[in-house]
């Protein structure tokens, strides 16, 4: 039988989402607690691979195991054992050939960004104390849904098949005293979101025009885009899926 569940995390205390050797990750915690609780090897599939110091708000992963499960129990005892700074949020039985990255239709991210000096903030926001030209750097953000291919944003060395993406929205909006980053589209290259943020704010900064943006797309050169913005801004928020639940 195959498990999807839901978890939250902050991110600063891990080197990103995915296992690996010498470094401690979000995925190898989740295994460790469920290996204990279920007395077998587990092996998880999560939605995506954040980054080190990435937060996640909403992400989905997928397990399967042989065992009828007391999901509500199962929840209860993940929580207990899990670190303070991961929460599952629920647990259920999914088809059996769902898959958590692979059948996900959307995914949403956020870049926190404050631009006064906020102690509270420290792990959670990019500190920028500079003006900015917000409606420069929305008119900037909507290009982006004209454009397909985003290799000039893309990490230079990294395995993908293709550099497309479909952006579906992108937008600057304050909340509060943070100006803030939604962008949504069917899948992110890595890194991605943090190079976009890092151009348009040089845009915003007056060191790039809107109409610069064309041409750093079009290049599908890393080096004319900006400089990627820190992690600890970055939260991934929403990932959407269809009909995916058994019950």
């Amino acid at each position: 039988m195959r498990y999807f569940f839901e978890l939250s995390y902050l991110g600063t205390a891990y080197h990103g989402w995915q296992k690996q050797p010498n470094a401690v990750s979000v995925q190898e915690k989740i295994e460790q607690v469920l290996k204990r609780l279920l007395q077998e090897n587990i092996e998880i599939v999560g939605a995506g691979r954040t980054d080190a110091g990435v937060h996640a708000k909403q992400l989905f992963a997928h397990f399967d195991t042989e065992v009828c499960l007391n999901r509500e129990e199962l929840l209860y005892k993940m929580n207990s054992m899990l670190p303070k700074d991961i929460a599952v949020t629920r647990i259920f039985r999914v088809k059996t050939d769902a898959h958590a990255r692979f059948d996900a239709i959307s995914r949403s991210y956020e870049y926190q960004l404050a631009q006064r000096k906020d102690p509270f903030l420290i792990d959670q926001a990019y500190y920028l104390k500079q003006d900015l030209d917000v409606d420069k750097m929305n008119e900037a953000a909507g290009i982006l849904k004209n454009y397909r291919n985003f290799k000039c944003f893309s990490k230079s060395r990294t395995d993908v098949k293709t550099y497309n993406c479909t952006i579906k929205s992108a937008e600057w909006k304050s909340t509060g005293e943070l100006l803030v980053f939604h962008i949504t589209a069917d899948r992110f290259l890595r890194n991605m979101v943090r190079a976009i943020v890092g151009t348009l704010l040089e845009i915003g900064q007056k060191k790039n025009s809107v109409e610069d943006l064309h041409k750093i797309i079009k290049s599908e050169d890393r080096g004319r885009a900006g400089t990627s913005v820190p992690a600890r801004g970055l939260f991934l928020t929403r990932i959407e899926y269809l009909n995916i639940e058994v019950d």
